[in-house]
């Protein structure tokens, strides 16, 4: 179900844009979705297509995955989130919170906690693209 709420904000992100910007029709809507969402994407597509409202009855959506990528702040060292293995538990965890990667992860190479999210993260509305 949270594929369905996310599709939800961004129809309603994408249906005030168009409306701020006088757009009569929406041609193509391209959306980045950060790997740490861990967002069923086949679910995400059909409840966007099921939202669908006149105005982007024609609109055609493309979805970049952008892969996570983690930086330890006390050794330097970079990591892919793939590059580790979570528990279920943890990662069901993470799929509704991203930010709790901090709780269930640490950097493979000394062990800190300490580590930002370098890319990978969150859901962005990267371009929307229509006729007046």
């Amino acid at each position: 179900m949270h594929e369905w709420a996310l599709a939800e904000a961004v129809i309603t992100a994408i249906s005030d844009i168009a409306k701020k910007e006088n757009l009569k029709e929406l041609k193509e809507v391209r959306i980045s979705i950060g790997e740490l969402q861990q967002i069923e994407q086949d679910i995400f597509e059909f409840a966007l297509n099921q939202m669908k409202s006149d105005i982007l009855k024609n609109t055609r959506i493309k979805i970049r995955s952008i892969r996570a990528r983690l930086k330890c702040k006390n050794c330097g060292n970079s990591w892919r989130l793939d590059q580790q293995n979570l528990e279920s538990q943890a990662s069901e965890a993470i799929h509704f919170i991203p930010e709790l990667v901090h709780t269930y992860m640490c950097c493979p190479k000394c062990k800190s906690p300490d580590f930002d999210i370098v890319e990978g993260r969150g859901m962005f509305i990267e371009s929307v693209r229509g006729a007046r």
